[in-house]
């Protein structure tokens, strides 16, 4: 394992490496363990560069497990002034360069063939006042949510999963049962701090450097690598009241979602489509009200119209963290392991019912392995304002997310990949959109396509910020 850092000098004498010099611009160690290649006369950082093949080879993976882009060396930055002083390196001599929180996307967004991926883990430290709370870009969700409980208080906005790092889903957008009051994850930032491909920190917000600060959100990483981000907290509850309503068809269940995601009655409100061994689907809304109890059942549930319901009470933090547990098991059963070419869809509501009945025949365990989850899930529109986190154009659309896991065989990762992309071009030529943390590999003009009229804005943001088209190549959007 090769470590570029101040202790560099002292563990190359001692593993007997050859120390040949110090560099008189970067002021960075030189040996002849790393004499070569585009690394070879790094600056002095507070952490560690690493080129070992391990470090290599776990950044050149992501949950997909279906693309492998190989860097040729890692940053674990000791500081942020590290991310400044490697992004200006790597400007420098033409290297491209991709921050990478828990790599939980699955098409390669954060590798770089080539260049160098760094690691935003290290950057975890969180900071609370009154009701904001200043998170470093590597630090979970979870790990947040433990902190600001015992101030009674919480993030507006939380993913389904919560093990993932603040910095990544606010690089994507960060959608959660909580939208029809709250909007997305990135409708809750007061302010970030980030590293522009120019190698330069800044701070912005929507009245600093506005165009920066909404390129950050939700933009892939493409005009800067976030490292900081201050989010907006309100009160958290105790406890939840958390109800499974049943209903007989797909069109009650979305008719259903719409009007609760509207009126505001439940705090949160999702929905899942569990297949049946004899083919036939179960239409299933998730709707939570804070702080509701068994009497209020009636009064929230009686006139929906469910054919089935069922009720439990949680406290908020196992609610929030529903799914870890979950992840454990499949962890142990060894799928979190194989590849998961998900699709994440955003559709009209005009035409939800129609497009996700065409798509339920096709969805096999040869298409989408055994442990696939399909969710069906409200978005009020309105409630968005990140202008890169690209809607239909309606009142109200609906995320459909295939999660699909290419079971050994039983299912092929390429031919799921290929039914991700049919269905995505016969969704967009109904409106539709999608949520780019999945697998869909697209071309730079059908990215083009995919921003619309906030193109011409990003572009330029990108060659603004971003002037030599050094950052995230993976997603191949310019």
């Amino acid at each position: 394992m090769h470590e570029f850092n101040r202790r560099s000098l002292m563990t190359g004498l001692m593993s007997g490496a050859l120390v040949l010099g110090l560099d008189p611009i970067t002021k960075g160690w030189v040996t002849g363990a790393n004499a070569a290649g585009p690394f070879d006369s790094v600056p002095a950082l507070d952490g560690t560069l690493r080129t070992d093949a391990a470090s290599l080879d776990a950044a050149a993976d992501d949950f997909g497990h279906i693309v492998h882009h190989r860097p040729l060396a890692v940053l674990e930055p000791g500081s942020v002034q590290d991310v400044v002083k490697m992004v200006k390196f790597c400007r420098r001599h033409g290297i491209p360069v991709a921050g990478r929180g828990q790599g939980h996307s699955t098409n390669g967004q954060s590798q770089v063939a080539g260049g160098l991926v760094i690691e935003l883990a290290p950057l975890s430290g969180i900071e609370i006042s009154g009701r904001r709370a200043s998170v470093g870009a590597g630090a979970l969700w979870n790990t947040l949510l433990q902190a600001t409980l015992p101030r009674g208080l919480t993030p507006p906005v939380l993913t389904d999963y919560i093990d993932l790092s603040v910095g990544g889903t606010l690089s994507a957008g960060g959608l959660g049962g909580q939208i029809g009051h709250h909007g997305a994850q990135v409708d809750n930032v007061l302010e970030l701090e980030a590293v522009t491909g120019a190698g330069r920190l800044v701070t912005c917000s929507p009245t600093s450097r506005a165009p920066l600060f909404y390129a950050l959100l939700s933009g892939r990483g493409q005009v800067g690598i976030i490292t900081r981000a201050t989010l907006r907290l309100v009160p958290a509850p105790e406890t939840v009241r958390y109800y499974n309503l049943f209903f007989a068809t797909l069109p009650e269940l979305t008719a259903v979602q719409r009007a609760l995601i509207g009126s505001g009655r439940f705090d949160y409100v999702e929905g899942q489509l569990q297949s049946q061994p004899d083919g036939t689907w179960k239409y299933m809304l998730e709707a939570v009200a804070y702080g509701a109890t068994a009497a209020d059942d009636a009064r929230l549930t009686g006139d929906l119209g469910a054919t089935s319901l069922t009720a439990a009470d949680q406290a908020y933090y196992d609610f929030a963290n529903r799914i870890g547990p979950i992840v454990d098991i499949l962890k142990s059963l060894g799928e979190w392991t194989r590849p998961h070419p998900w699709l994440d869809s955003l559709l009209p509501a005009s035409a939800v019912d129609e497009l996700v009945a065409g798509a339920l025949p096709t969805l096999t365990p040869a298409t989408v392995g055994f442990s696939a989850v399909i969710l069906l899930y409200p978005i009020d529109t309105a409630k968005l304002r990140a202008p890169l986190l690209r809607m239909p154009d309606e009142r109200y659309a609906y995320l459909f997310s295939i999660l699909r896991t290419a079971s050994p065989g039983v299912a092929d990762p390429a031919a799921m990949t290929a039914a991700n992309l049919a269905f995505y071009e016969t969704a967009r030529a109904r409106g539709g959109s999608w949520y780019p943390i999945g697998t869909l590999p697209l071309t730079p003009q059908d990215w083009k396509r995919h921003y619309g009229p906030v193109w011409p804005a990003f572009k330029l943001a990108k060659r603004t910020y971003d002037p030599d088209g050094i950052l995230t190549p993976g997603q191949g959007i310019f």
